[in-house]
């Protein structure tokens, strides 16, 4: 069950907090090819623009503010979303987020606890040095070069802002593969966020098609992946097991909160994929 978040690893005010309307804005990074990334992200039940960001990774896009509307701040939104997206996947989802006050990030990867860090508006770093050497080692960044880089954006510098921190730290993550389409820059409003995806070459949309079509089309994607044989036997009987004892407790947490949106989305993800694998294996079992 996901704790309530601190100011170190991704402190979020009450529902309707001012700082949270206008100004904030998400991106959500895959590290993956936007084919293998579009069947999963249906399961978020958001619009969501989907385009190339380097050659082994994804950006998404939120066409909507549900941070805006009387949910969760949009700290909570992305963790959950990130998570939602990370623990049925084997790739990691880093999720980039800013509102009127700070800015940070959030890294998810599969069952793992997820990682971030916080700036204030300013550039005043409020998360934790581990923290970071956390998030190099699970994206395999060089241990040397890109982790003295990420140190200098967890040290005082009046020159630098919330948003220049966040642009340091895609600097590195260039070095790892990550290239932005034009117009994406953190930092800029959902709204200029949205009309810069929709005029990227190759752009796709996202929407909910209903659970039977999403769920055949992550089955089909993760039958003919590497994870294919995860699908079957006593290791596809333990994971879902795994899922289904973290995804319905955290489910039900998030629906008694009123206001987990972010975490309902990953529980439920958790859950379907559970029941899915458990399903799936025994009628493997026959055929």
């Amino acid at each position: 069950m996901p704790s309530e978040p601190t100011a170190a690893s991704g402190a979020a005010e009450p529902s309707g907090s001012p700082r949270t309307v206008g100004t904030a804005g998400a991106l959500l990074l895959c590290r993956a090819r936007p084919d293998a990334v579009e069947t999963v992200t249906q399961l978020l039940r958001d619009r969501m623009l989907l385009a190339p960001a380097g050659a082994e990774w994804s950006v998404l896009v939120p066409e909507g503010k549900p941070w805006s509307q009387g949910g969760e701040p949009v700290d909570r939104v992305l963790t959950g979303w990130a998570t939602a997206l990370a623990v049925g996947s084997p790739w990691p989802v880093l999720a980039l987020w800013w509102d009127a006050e700070r800015a940070g990030f959030t890294l998810a990867a599969g069952f793992r606890r997820t990682v971030g860090y916080i700036w204030l508006a300013n550039g005043t770093p409020v998360g934790e040095d581990e923290a970071m050497r956390t998030f190099a080692a699970r994206l395999g960044l060089d241990p040397v070069l890109d982790m003295q880089a990420l140190d200098t954006l967890t040290r005082p510098d009046t020159d630098a802002d919330a948003r220049a921190r966040l642009r340091g730290l895609l600097a590195v993550l260039r070095r790892a593969g990550v290239d932005l389409p034009p117009g994406l820059r953190p930092g800029e409003p959902a709204d200029q966020l949205r009309e810069a995806a929709r005029a990227v070459s190759g752009v796709r949309q996202v929407e909910w098609s209903g659970w039977r079509d999403a769920v055949r089309a992550e089955l089909d994607a993760v039958e003919s992946g590497p994870l294919g044989p995860w699908l079957r036997g006593p290791r596809a009987r333990a994971l879902a097991g795994a899922q289904l004892a973290a995804g319905l407790p955290l489910l039900a947490w998030s629906l008694r909160r009123r206001g987990g949106g972010g975490w309902t989305v990953a529980g439920l993800v958790l859950v379907v994929h559970g029941a899915l694998g458990l399903a799936y294996d025994r009628a493997r079992e026959h055929d």
